[in-house]
């Protein structure tokens, strides 16, 4: 049960983002930005697919390559799909705070104002706090070597996201931002 949970995760996290582009789109905001700065980025993608694929290739029996798990506990895959129920809540709560700023990628050409209210007064970037909560949550689901690489080079990734993100809105909102980091960590 745990890993069908784990799947449905993966495809509610893929369709709540979706359904906020297209809601964006509807208004005629462009909230797709991803690779615009960095075309490195688009070696993501891929990666990303094969994640997707391999979860739900494990939680319905399909050809995968997940290989051994170090061990197995039903309490720890329950916690694991608790997990995945926390990152869930703080990506649709992260959406909603966001309102009409949402983008994925950095947009240079028409930023909107500075989000600091909702989850926002808590984290700084409670969307990547919301997918590492869903990638440990699908790690402690199915513990193998296979969820542990993912956690961690996924990890690196998004720091490495938001250190670019933070280079460019201290540019953009200056001492607006600056004040934003002395009152609210980068994380938890």
């Amino acid at each position: 049960m745990p890993r069908d949970f784990g799947a449905l995760t993966m495809a509610l996290v893929l369709g709540m983002v979706l359904t906020r582009v297209l809601l964006l789109k509807k208004r005629g905001i462009k909230s797709m930005h991803f690779g615009n700065l960095d075309k490195k980025d688009f070696l993501i993608p891929p990666f990303a697919l094969f994640y997707f694929y391999t979860v739900f290739a494990d939680a319905f029996g399909f050809p995968g390559a997940i290989g051994q798990q170090f061990f197995y506990s039903a309490i720890i895959s329950w916690a694991g799909a608790l997990f995945c129920l926390i990152g869930l809540s703080l990506l649709l709560w992260s959406l909603i705070s966001f309102g009409r700023s949402f983008r994925v990628g950095i947009d240079i050409d028409q930023p909107d104002k500075l989000v600091t209210t909702g989850i926002f007064a808590v984290s700084r970037n409670p969307l990547y706090v919301a997918f590492l909560f869903v990638l440990a949550g699908q790690f402690l689901i199915v513990p193998a070597w296979f969820f542990a690489g993912y956690f961690c080079g996924a990890a690196l990734l998004m720091h490495r996201q938001i250190l670019r993100e933070e280079d460019y809105l201290k540019k953009h909102y200056g001492e607006e931002y600056l004040e934003y980091c002395r009152r609210v960590r980068r994380y938890l």
